[in-house]
C-alpha cells in the first residue's frame, strides 16, 4: 500500500471520532465527495513515445510566486485538532517541500505568526454580512504577508451536515479556531455568510488589499467568464469538498469547461478535490490547470507526523507526477495538452 492511501486510516486513530468525522464528511447524502477520486482515475492517457524525457521540470509559478512542484496546500479549519501547532506545521511542511499554501479565515493560528514561518501564503476568505468584520481580517492578513485572496464563492449558506451523535463543535476548543476574528460583540447575523455578493466584490477585494484574488468554488465556464471579467487573477475549480451542494459535479468533469471558457484571458487555473495520485494531478495539468490543491490529504498527513508529514505528502506526489511525466512524453507542462486525455 503506498503511504498516502493508508493516511486517512491511520489519522483516524488520533483523532476523536467527531472531528475525524468532520475532516472527511460531505454535505447531506454524500454524492458528490464519494465521487471524486473516482472522477480523476476515470480519465485514460494517450502517451507519446520517442520524446526525450532525461529531464523533467516540475517548477512552476502561482501568481508570480515560484514554486518547486504545482501541488498547493489548499484551506482547511480546525488544524490544530489535526497538531498542535496546527498551521504553523502546515506551512512548515508546506515550505519545506517548496510549495505555497492557502489559509483558512477560520484558522486556529493568527495571520502574524502564520507569516513569520516564511512559506508563500494566501489568505482565504469568507465575506460575512458584517463587512466591517471580513476587512479587519483582511489587514490583518495582508500585514502578516499573504499573497492573494482566496474569496471563497460557493458558499452563501454552510452545506448541510447529517451528524449523528456528538458534532466537532462539543470537542474542538474554541481557541481552535477564529484566531483571527477581531475584537467585538458581534450577532449571529454579523457573522452568517453573506448570500448578496455579486462579481464586483471581486474589484471590491481587490482595492481593499492591493492584492490579487483568485475565486474558489467555481464549477461551470460562464461564471468562470464572469469573474474573470470582473477582474479576478485566478479561478480555483472546486465543490468545496462535497461539503457544500450535494450532488454538485466532480471538479475533474467541471475543470475542462471552465478551462474552455478562461482560454485567451490571463486569469490562472486551479483545480482540488479528490486528487490522491501524480496521474491526477497530469490529468488536471493536461486539461488545464496551473496546480492543483489539496485538502483533506494533508489534514490526513497533518495529523500523522506532522509537519514532516506534510513535506512527505507533497514530495511523494512530485515523485509521481514526475514518473507519470516520463511515461506520457512530457518534459514540462507546456507539453502537456488536453489531446493528452480521453475519458
Amino acid at each position: 500500500m503506498r503511504w498516502i492511501d493508508g493516511l486517512e486510516a491511520a489519522a483516524g486513530e488520533k483523532l476523536p471520532e467527531p472531528v475525524h468525522r468532520y475532516f472527511r464528511q460531505g454535505s447531506a447524502g454524500g454524492i458528490s465527495v464519494g465521487e471524486a477520486v473516482a472522477a480523476w482515475s476515470s480519465y485514460r492517457f494517450r502517451p507519446r513515445v520517442l520524446t526525450d524525457v532525461s529531464t523533467v521540470d516540475l517548477t512552476t509559478t502561482v501568481l508570480g510566486t515560484p514554486v518547486q512542484l504545482p501541488v498547493l496546500v489548499a484551506p482547511t479549519t480546525l488544524q490544530r485538532q489535526a497538531d498542535p501547532d496546527g498551521e504553523l506545521a502546515m506551512a512548515a511542511g508546506v515550505g519545506a517541500a517548496g510549495s505555497a499554501l492557502a489559509v483558512s479565515s477560520n484558522a486556529g493560528t493568527t495571520f502574524a505568526a502564520v507569516g513569520e514561518v516564511g512559506t508563500p501564503w494566501w489568505v482565504q476568505i469568507y465575506v460575512v454580512r458584517n463587512r466591517d468584520i471580513t476587512l479587519k481580517m483582511l489587514d490583518a492578513a495582508v500585514a502578516g504577508g499573504a499573497r492573494a485572496v482566496v474569496l471563497t464563492a460557493d458558499t452563501p449558506v454552510v452545506g448541510r451536515k447529517e451528524d449523528d451523535g456528538p458534532t466537532v463543535w462539543t470537542v474542538a476548543p474554541t481557541d481552535h479556531l477564529l484566531a483571527n476574528l477581531p475584537a467585538g460583540d458581534y450577532a449571529d447575523d454579523d457573522l452568517a455568510k453573506a448570500d448578496d455578493l455579486t462579481p464586483d466584490v471581486i474589484g471590491w477585494l481587490t482595492e481593499r488589499t492591493g492584492l490579487p484574488v483568485l475565486v474558489k468554488g467555481v464549477l461551470r465556464g460562464d461564471d468562470a467568464k464572469r469573474c474573470s471579467d470582473a477582474g479576478a487573477a485566478g479561478i480555483i475549480v472546486s465543490n468545496h469538498g462535497g461539503r457544500q451542494l450535494d450532488g454538485a459535479i466532480p471538479t475533474a468533469q467541471a475543470l475542462p469547461e471552465v478551462a474552455a471558457a478562461l482560454s485567451g484571458t490571463t486569469t490562472e487555473l486551479y483545480v482540488d478535490g479528490g486528487i490522491r495520485r501524480g496521474e491526477h494531478i497530469l490529468a488536471a495539468l493536461a486539461l488545464g490547470a496551473r496546480a492543483v490543491l489539496l485538502g483533506r490529504p494533508a489534514l490526513w498527513a497533518l495529523t500523522v507526523d506532522g509537519s514532516a508529514g506534510v513535506t512527505r505528502l507533497l514530495t511523494d506526489l512530485a515523485e509521481e507526477l514526475e514518473h507519470a511525466m516520463r511515461l506520457a512524453g512530457a518534459r514540462t507542462f507546456t507539453d502537456l495538452t488536453p489531446d493528452l486525455l480521453t475519458s
